[in-house]
């Protein structure tokens, strides 16, 4: 993907961010106000505070800006076990685990394990979210309509978990996946397509109201 990465060194850890895909959830903020901080500059100082916490904080950024390397020898990050998506109330599609996105033709554009993908259809930054949910007034419970989820046989059952936005059109998954509600209902499967229009009655599944609003996004 097109996008420029900030690098900030520190003697044990090294972080990086990319404001393309920042989407100020601040949670490394509330974690370890120490190290991240929007008020100063640089707002990123990786040896305020132990490698260990510093890694820790950065696991939660939900949507993959922030990213760390160990030199210290500790543990390098890794993709949760399993393989989830969270539609968020009144925001985006959250995405962790083993995570890859394509295009339909099978280009790999990227490789993840913590991702933040618009379902308001309003981003500039498709298939990412840029906060355009606010700006538009997105409005949507994060509870989960009717499964639409599929167990084919012929998928992977483990590993990684293939996203691909079709042309002016949903996400198509394929790989072992687990969808959260907001409620706490989970649904999993194999195969499945969600919307990113924002137009569906059944978010977060899609049920090609794509067509009719003519929803438009290579």
């Amino acid at each position: 993907m097109d996008e420029k990465l900030r690098q900030y060194r520190g003697e044990n850890i090294e972080v990086t961010w990319s404001d393309k895909r920042c989407i100020h959830a601040a949670e490394c903020l509330g974690r370890l106000g120490v190290v991240f901080d929007t008020g100063r500059k640089p707002w990123i100082i990786p040896g305020a505070a132990s490698a260990d916490q510093v890694a820790e904080a950065i696991t939660h950024c939900p949507s993959g800006a922030l990213h760390f390397t160990r030199k210290d020898g500790g543990p390098e990050e890794t993709p949760d076990a399993v393989n989830s998506i969270s539609p968020a109330p009144d925001g985006p599609l959250y995405v962790r685990g083993d995570v890859v996105i394509e295009t339909p033709d099978g280009e790999i554009l990227l490789k993840e394990m913590r991702l933040a993908l618009c379902r308001c259809g309003a981003s500039k930054n498709k298939p990412f979210c840029d906060k355009s949910h606010e700006e538009i007034g997105f409005q949507h419970d994060g509870l989960l309509g009717e499964n639409k989820l599929k167990t084919e046989e012929k998928l992977p059952q483990t590993g990684s978990l293939k996203i691909i936005p079709s042309k002016n059109g949903p996400y198509q998954l394929r790989g072992q996946i687990e969808v959260h509600g907001s409620d706490g209902t989970v649904y999993t499967g194999n195969k499945v397509t969600l919307c990113r229009c924002g137009k569906s009655s059944n978010k977060p599944f899609c049920d090609d109201t794509h067509i009719r609003v003519r929803f438009q996004s290579e």
